[in-house]
């Protein structure tokens, strides 16, 4: 359902973009059908095309509107770019756990609370000394 709402919405986008090009510039915008003679003239132009552009933009409103319900009713990440980062491994504690400071007392700077927070980096295990002869 989803793939086909997503088609016709494409569709629509497109016919739209062509729709709005076609129209008569009205002082310096992209009008590309402004040109004398043709298949349409005048007011009969003007009018289709503006009823054109009205119903093009009331589908597109219509399809976005419904292609934002059914990603919400199959309840989907909340991002897509959630689906494109890797999985991250939980991280392993090392140093004991270090009790919360109480209430009433901030911990200093915004920083010192920050450090507090970061696990102690690993120490690397001591080099056995060398043997004596």
């Amino acid at each position: 359902m989803q793939t086909v709402l997503i088609s016709i919405h494409l569709m629509v986008v497109i016919a739209l973009v062509i729709v709005v090009l076609l129209q008569r510039s009205e002082g310096g915008g992209l009008g590309i059908g402004g040109g004398s003679g043709g298949f349409m003239t005048g007011r009969g132009q003007a009018n289709l095309l503006t009823r054109a552009t009205a119903g093009l933009a009331a589908v597109f409103f219509i399809t976005s509107l419904l292609l934002t319900v059914l990603a919400n009713h199959r309840g989907g990440s909340g991002s897509l770019l959630d689906q494109f980062r890797p999985p991250v491994a939980p991280a392993t504690q090392t140093a004991p756990a270090q009790p919360a400071a109480p209430a009433g007392n901030s911990g200093g700077t915004l920083f010192d609370q920050l450090q507090q927070q970061q696990p102690a980096a690993p120490t690397a295990p001591a080099a056995p000394a060398p043997a004596k002869p």
